[in-house]
């Protein structure tokens, strides 16, 4: 018998499955890719500024504390090539903090002796120059002028009453003095005790941290602890050389208070730009008011004249394996941190950046975006 045909199979109707064709297989997405991505760059940037908001107002609370490991850890970073010294010199760990320590406190307590005689001893002068700079200026500058002579009017006065104040045994001048002396003798302890344990600090970190990151954390602080440590020196020696240069170029120009002008501008040396803009500019004006124009143009010139050398030769030589970081941040990292803490936090600002712009670039450089090959996307989007 013959075998009779199949029967045709009907075609199934179209379903809700069936989708036309070159359409997506799967629902369209709310958002654009490019809306995902700033989504989660954002809720990154808010978590990261809510971190460090937190971690902002906890120093704030427990600046007690937190001020002198701070100052502690920027001692250690300067003093930490003299302790190795010591060290290769076949000095025990202890004893090598100890001298250090005791050459700190005889550097430091001479600095600061030398610094305040001669402030005491020109600050009459310089007053009394800025006083009479201010006199001049307002006869060619108006109020410009008067404003400056009201604040060096009012300088003198308000250094007597504070002076006056810590003399006369009032409760709050005995507190902020106490307070200050209880916080350079924490510091310098625990300077003592940074240097001594330096060598335990990388086990320290790795037994605090998880075992997958213990290599990252410990070259993340090393890199850190680098920036403050080239910052501190390069900032110590950039400062010295500004006062001597300045000061010498006074002294030579006859300028009153030369050398409490030239202790201004190392001070001042510790806050870019604007210390040493501020200083240079009491420099100016004292040479102004008491040697004339003449005399003024020519201390403008030696400050102009150590300024460019500082920006174009010792910081290039000097800071050049420390981060490099932009006027721009380091102006913006002073306004923070006058604005937490004031003339501490100005102090502090600058080698905080360096470390934090230190653990980024450390970062970056361990978990950057691999090198694509010669066929890979980056190298097509380089040909396009």
């Amino acid at each position: 018998m013959p075998t009779p045909p199949p029967k045709p199979t009907p075609n199934p109707a179209p379903g809700p499955s069936a989708a036309p064709e070159g359409a997506p297989a799967g629902p369209r997405p709310l958002l654009p890719e490019a809306a995902r991505r700033l989504a989660a760059w954002c809720a990154v940037v808010l978590l990261v500024a809510g971190v460090a908001a937190v971690g902002v107002w906890l120093c704030v609370v427990f600046k007690t504390a937190v001020t002198p490991v701070l100052l502690a850890l920027l001692g250690t970073a300067l003093l930490g090539p003299l302790h190795r010294w010591l060290i290769r010199m076949r000095l025990n760990r202890s004893l090598a903090a100890a001298l250090t320590c005791l050459g700190v406190v005889a550097v430091v307590g001479g600095a600061t002796y030398v610094v305040v005689t001669a402030l005491i001893e020109t600050g009459d002068q310089i007053v009394g120059a800025l006083k009479r700079a201010g006199q001049s200026l307002a006869e060619h500058f108006g109020a410009a002028g008067t404003s400056l002579q009201d604040l060096a009017a009012n300088a003198k006065e308000l250094l007597s009453k504070f002076g006056g104040t810590a003399a006369s045994g009032v409760i709050s001048g005995i507190s902020v003095v106490g307070e200050m002396i209880a916080t350079a003798v924490l510091a310098l302890l625990l300077i003592f005790f940074f240097l001594r344990d330096s060598d335990r600090a990388s086990g320290a970190l790795r037994s605090l941290a998880p075992r997958s990151t213990g290599d990252t954390v410990e070259a993340v602080a090393r890199r850190a602890y680098g920036a403050v440590e080239g910052f501190m020196r390069g900032t110590t020696f950039i400062a010295a050389i500004d006062a001597v240069c300045i000061t010498v170029g006074l002294l030579v120009l006859r300028v009153p208070g030369a050398v409490g002008l030239g202790a201004l501008v190392f001070v001042g040396a510790y806050i870019p730009y604007l210390g040493a803009f501020i200083s240079g500019a009491v420099a100016v004006l004292v040479a102004l008011a008491d040697r004339g124009w003449v005399i003024g143009l020519w201390a403008l010139g030696v400050v102009l004249a150590v300024q460019v050398l500082e920006g174009h030769v010792l910081q290039p030589m000097i800071q050049s394996r420390t981060v490099q970081m932009h006027p721009a941040a380091v102006m913006l990292a002073i306004t923070a941190g006058a604005s937490v803490a004031g003339i501490l936090g100005m102090l502090l600002a600058v080698p905080l950046t360096a470390a934090a712009f230190g653990v980024l670039s450390e970062l970056r450089a361990r978990h950057g975006a691999p090198a694509a090959g010669p066929g890979g996307p980056a190298a097509a989007e380089d040909v396009t």
